[in-house]
């Protein structure tokens, strides 16, 4: 039965659908990394609304959003913070990065060095940064949602596989058919601004006291034993892929195990079916394969991969 903590994230995606057009899996997809307390990884061309869609599903969940811009010459303490002199005390003191906020806009992270990237990695882990020895704790929820290009784009690095792992989901955002280009070009000449959010009529529907009371019942959410046994097969079938050098660890199955328990909540539901693991199944494994070259060269990809091996598997009854 839906509750209506359940009701109230359905409007959530009404109301970035005001700002955003033709992404409904991209905005299911971020509800769902921010409901399992996971971080998420966008990847498209420039201008198919990545930047927008995180600002406006901040501003429907009432969360403090921070955005940076990586770039090469970027550093660590641009993200996490340093520590800075004081002249009056004669004394280091520690100003915090852009990090220290609800949600974190990582735009075009793939852009910048892999020593940068790495940067997130004690923060996307641990919820804390540390600086000089000192740990420090960031604020509840955290969510890093990272945008990036296609990796054949001019002036993009690859992300390492560690930095890859953090991330709960990694979502592609396709070009919109010709209709929602239209309707895109409809709203501009109608006055909407991507920079007036409230203006666009887009309204805090939630904060983080629900999400907080959401992501509980989530944790509460079952599974059956087959079910279980299902997910790891899943990542078992990954490894032996003859186009896959290195397949689904343990933890892309404990990932695919908590992305489908909050799909699970979202659609009414108190436990995972085999449905919701096949649902999750692309967005949470497609960046935790590395292909054998010889596949990347015929063109394969992790989808194609992923939906063979989904066929391969037995599905429990």
């Amino acid at each position: 039965m839906t509750s209506e903590l359940q009701q109230t994230f359905a409007a959530v995606r009404t109301e970035v659908g005001k700002a955003v057009v033709a992404q409904d899996g991209a905005v299911t997809g971020m509800l769902v990394t921010l409901l399992a307390q996971g971080h998420v990884l966008l990847e498209g061309v420039p201008g198919v609304a990545k930047t927008l869609l995180v600002r406006a599903l901040s501003h429907a969940l009432s969360l403090d959003t921070a955005r940076v811009q990586f770039t090469p010459d970027l550093m660590p303490g641009d993200i996490t913070g340093s520590l800075v002199h004081d002249a009056g005390s004669g004394r280091f003191e520690f100003r915090p990065g852009p990090v220290f906020t609800n949600v974190l806009l990582a735009d075009e992270i793939n852009r910048t060095p892999p020593k940068t990237q790495s940067a997130l990695l004690e923060a996307m882990e641990e919820r804390q940064v540390s600086v000089d020895g000192v740990s420090r704790p960031l604020p509840t929820p955290f969510l890093v949602a990272a945008t990036m290009n296609p990796v054949e784009y001019e002036g993009t690095y690859t992300l390492p596989e560690a930095q890859l792992d953090r991330f709960l989901m990694k979502l592609t955002l396709d070009l919109p058919p010709r209709e929602a280009e239209v309707e895109v070009l409809a709203r501009h000449a109608g006055g909407f601004s991507p920079r007036d959010l409230r203006a666009a009529g887009v309204t805090p529907v939630l904060g983080a006291e629900e999400l907080a009371r959401a992501q509980a019942e989530v944790a509460r959410v079952g599974a059956s034993p087959d079910v279980l046994a299902y997910i790891v097969d899943l990542a078992r079938a990954s490894r032996e892929s003859p186009s896959v050098a290195v397949g689904v660890s343990p933890r892309g199955s404990t990932a695919l195990l908590a992305a489908t328990r909050a799909w699970a909540w979202l659609t009414g539901f108190d436990r995972v079916t085999p449905d919701h693991v096949q649902a999750m199944a692309l967005p949470v494994l497609r960046h935790r394969l590395k292909l054998r070259p010889e596949a990347e060269l015929e063109g394969v990809g992790a989808d194609a991969v992923l939906r063979s091996v989904l066929q391969q598997v037995r599905v429990p009854l």
